[in-house]
């Protein structure tokens, strides 16, 4: 199951995962047309259906929904990929009660709804499962305009330590992968515009590019592999190097 799954990083995983074997849900929120457009070439690609969900993960119960509908439909979860989220990008004395309460709501309590009901799935069938939860730069170090949404991110990379404490007896393993600047939907109009990436990039990318979607697939491929049953509890940087300096 992934969701945030219809474009960008979210359809960059399910892509990844298809391509090693994975049935795959991909769930979306108002985005019908890209997830039934990504799904239906899946499905040509693959000659299996890859079934679409449409859940708003703001909303009281609808991440539980969610697991129980894909349940239904997979069998059981054995990979559960939590990277929907939202950023809008506001000076912090702007942010209101309402958005701050949708970023917390999308970013990071969904995580826990999603990631609670697809464990006690894995654990009922006695699966070793892995749960990524897409997290960010930003949830070690915030950032202008971004006060929110690296808070809720920085609360998931915790929700994911404490989950890996507590589920690794189970042989389930919680991770985090966390982008750095990635060219997205998210920030296409900052993406795209090199007067602001060209002298970010100078400053804070040794690798000297803007991010793409498909640079985290090898992350998500590593932390739903069988070589990766001895890591748990950590977040994995895709970031070009941002991370690594002072």
């Amino acid at each position: 199951l992934v969701t945030g799954a219809s474009r960008g990083i979210g359809l960059a995983y399910v892509e990844a995962l298809a391509d090693n074997g994975c049935d795959v849900v991909l769930n979306h929120w108002s985005d019908h047309q890209n997830a039934t457009l990504a799904a239906e070439a899946l499905r040509h690609r693959y000659n299996r259906t890859f079934p679409v969900c449409s859940y708003d993960l703001s909303q009281l119960g609808a991440a539980r929904a969610l697991v129980a509908e894909a349940r239904s439909l997979l069998g059981g979860i054995d990979i559960l990929v939590s990277n929907a989220g939202i950023c809008v990008f506001t000076p912090f004395l702007e942010i209101s009660a309402e958005s701050w309460a949708r970023h917390v709501a999308i970013n990071f309590d969904a995580g826990f709804h999603l990631g609670q009901a697809a464990a006690a799935d894995m654990i009922k069938r006695h699966v070793p499962g892995r749960i990524i939860f897409t997290t960010s730069v930003g949830a070690v170090r915030s950032n202008s305009t971004q006060t929110h949404y690296c808070a809720t991110k920085g609360g998931l990379a915790l929700l994911a330590q404490g989950m890996a404490l507590e589920l690794g007896p189970h042989g389930i393993t919680v991770n985090c992968i966390a982008p750095g600047w990635i060219h997205t939907s998210i920030n296409e109009h900052q993406s795209s515009d090199p007067k602001v990436t060209g002298p970010w990039i100078a400053a804070n990318c040794p690798v000297g590019r803007l991010g793409k979607p498909q640079d985290l697939q090898g992350a998500l491929l590593y932390l739903c592999s069988h070589q990766a049953a001895y890591t748990t509890g950590t977040t994995l940087f895709v970031d070009g190097g941002w991370n690594a300096q002072l």
